[in-house]
């Protein structure tokens, strides 16, 4: 009779170990799965960013038809962002395209004739709410992977992320120099 009752005892610990690991193996992967969806979401507004500047550059440039190595740096700058497959590599070229977007808007700052373009302003206003709609996405994407990084950090669902390997993700971090707004009031 004892035997059986510590056989149930310890089969009832397994079970609840096993259910244990179980529901954290899940909350990992839902975790991942909406850091995977953040980072989609980036993405998009990245591309609807990247589709704006063309018509961007057309504008400025029937004003400054001499500033063509500006036009140049943006056009390679957004080539480069549009390849980005990583975290890292988004951080990088995203920071370089913004840049880029600073000069060509500090160019822009030269012509009152292209302030005053009614398509030119539209390109902007349409630039500004993708850009508040950008931060708006890292900063969902930055909440998802505290969340999954805390998970993978603490006791006891650092066992489970150890033994499945779940490891620790990037937070999607603007560089320095890139940490201030695109220029976009005129």
């Amino acid at each position: 009779m004892g035997w059986m009752i510590l056989g149930y005892v310890v089969l009832g610990v397994i079970l609840l170990v096993a259910v244990y690991f179980i529901a954290t193996y899940n909350a990992f992967i839902r975790l991942r799965n909406k850091y995977e969806e953040a980072f989609a979401a980036i993405d998009v507004f990245c591309k609807k960013r990247y589709d704006l500047i063309p018509n961007l550059i057309e504008t400025i440039k029937g004003y400054a038809k001499h500033e063509e190595q500006t036009f140049i740096k943006v056009v390679e700058a957004r080539a480069k962002a549009m390849q980005s497959k990583t975290v890292a590599e988004s951080q990088a070229n995203e920071t370089a395209l913004e840049g880029a977007l600073k000069s060509l808007f500090a160019l822009a700052e030269s012509y009152p004739d292209l302030k005053a373009n009614q398509g030119f302003l539209d390109l902007q206003a349409q630039l500004t709410t993708i850009e508040g709609e950008l931060a708006g996405s890292r900063r969902y994407y930055n909440a998802i992977v505290q969340s999954f990084n805390t998970k993978t950090q603490t006791i006891p669902s650092s066992f489970v992320a150890s033994i499945c390997r779940f490891e620790k993700q990037p937070y999607y971090e603007v560089a320095e120099e890139a940490r201030e707004n695109v220029k976009v009031s005129f």
